[in-house]
């Protein structure tokens, strides 16, 4: 007990640790790489055509629907509550997916799912309200390790039971179901922040207002939910936009994560089809647990090592972009063509380590140079922008209204789409360093401008 005080009166600690303890569990969602074979298997019994061109868009078009709006209440209800709503829906989800059948069900399961991915902003952000700024970069490394572990545990475990004890895709749900149902018991011990980033109270609005040099006397009768609260609000938002996207440089960073995002989605999102197309699962073992758990290290390894590179970014930079998008260009192309299930484990692996290096590097080259403000409205308007780009990429390659492709050719087109942003940031790339080499001097002072300050932090984007 005594101890368990001491960790609630320790100010960052104790915050920290019950967030890593609620995205562990969250995460560790024992049977989602087994999604697709559970929905076309005899459990739910759907065809792989209605997964494909009718389910999985529901969830991308839910997924956009609501994104921007969660973005801002989550500022205004301070985080917390939209913590516990994702732990609610993730319960929802897998009590849908054990013990509801029928099409509609799954119908509902997507835009449930939808909720669940949206509140993640609120996971992401939480932190930064609650602890002071010196800790921002350790808290933020415990958390995204915290979900990095609870992922691979997750898949880890599900592809043992799988493979070593036969345990059937309902009791693999089951124990999901047992996981999330603890991180959402978790959410409550969450403390309560006083303040939102945005959406302020009385004295951190009017200290705002007075460090932006305004008057403060028309702040003095400000509340957290009032009309003077919410147009200071709308004015901050207005500032941290300009802020984050007056820089050439960081448009390109944002420009890259939103086009690159996007199709990362679509990857992430029907890998199992494409799997399930070459090695069917009704027939064949399949290993997508041990797939993702080697993804995700391979992945997280990469990122890390972003911290222990010494590059000059703000040169180098957007050739990494296009370089390391032709190798996830040629990863996709290779999971399309192929027929063998080891390669396209092999392609897939390889495509997301690289889109997890090129994202670390991005959001820490946005990151470092914003203030937190900036970043988590940057963080949003970004996402949305790939969402956005994912949904045009759903209505005309995969609903089946539009052209309703068969996997293979949607994997085709990903290719296709990744090699157009390399070969886009390969020119922007080339021209870059072709003007370092004949003025140096300004690309020199520009780098001292953005050099970062703190090491980068493996990143794990929202949309996957």
């Amino acid at each position: 007990m005594c101890c368990w005080t001491k960790l609630k009166s320790s100010g960052w600690v104790y915050p920290t640790a019950v967030l890593s303890l609620y995205g562990f569990f969250a995460n560790c969602r024992v049977a989602e790489p087994f999604l697709t074979p559970y929905l076309i298997g005899p459990h739910k019994n759907i065809s792989e055509e209605v997964v494909t061109n009718y389910l999985f868009p529901i969830w991308t078009y839910s997924y956009l629907a609501i994104l921007f709006p969660v973005f801002l209440l989550t500022d205004f209800l301070r985080y917390k509550p939209l913590i516990v709503l994702q732990g609610l829906f993730l319960v929802t989800n897998y009590i849908l997916l054990c013990f509801v059948p029928g099409l509609p069900a799954m119908t509902f399961l997507q835009v449930n799912y939808a909720v669940v991915t949206s509140t993640e902003v609120a996971y992401f952000s939480y932190i930064y309200s609650v602890i002071p700024a010196e800790k921002y970069q350790r808290a933020t490394g415990y958390l995204r390790s915290a979900m990095l572990a609870g992922y691979t545990f997750g898949a880890s475990l599900g592809q043992m039971l799988i493979s070593l004890g036969g345990v059937d895709y309902f009791f693999i749900n089951a124990i999901t179901l047992g996981t999330v149902s603890i991180a959402f018991l978790v959410s409550f011990w969450l403390p309560m922040p006083q303040r939102g980033m945005f959406f302020k109270g009385k004295t951190e609005a009017v200290k705002d207002e007075a460090e932006a040099g305004a008057g403060t006397e028309n702040m003095e009768c400000t509340v957290w939910c009032s009309k003077d609260n919410v147009a200071h609000a709308g004015q901050l938002l207005w500032r941290s936009f300009r802020e984050s996207y007056s820089s050439r440089h960081l448009l390109y960073w944002s420009l890259w994560w939103a086009l690159a995002t996007a199709g990362y989605g679509q990857v992430f999102n029907y890998i199992q089809l494409m799997w399930d197309h070459i090695e069917p699962s009704a027939s064949s073992s399949i290993y997508n647990g041990g797939v993702e758990a080697v993804c995700t290290l391979v992945g997280a390894a990469a990122a890390l090592s972003v911290g222990h590179i010494k590059v000059t970014w703000a040169v180098w930079g957007e050739l990494a972009l296009g370089l390391f998008s032709a190798v996830g260009a040629l990863a996709v192309f290779l999971m399309g063509f192929t027929s063998s299930i080891w390669a396209c484990y092999a392609g897939y692996v390889i495509f997301k380590a690289s889109y997890m290096l090129l994202i670390t590097i991005t959001t820490f080259q946005i990151a470092s140079n914003l203030s937190m403000e900036c970043y988590a409205l940057t963080f949003g308007i970004n996402t949305f922008a790939a969402l956005s780009l994912q949904t045009i990429l759903t209505v005309i390659v995969v609903d089946e209204t539009a052209l309703g492709l068969d996997i293979v050719t949607q994997f085709i087109i990903y290719g296709s789409y990744y090699a157009t942003i390399s070969v886009l940031f390969l020119i922007r790339g080339t021209y870059t360093a072709c003007a370092y080499h004949y003025y140096p001097e300004k690309t020199e002072a520009k780098e001292q401008e953005n050099e970062p300050s703190v090491e980068a932090i493996a990143a794990e984007p929202a949309l996957s």
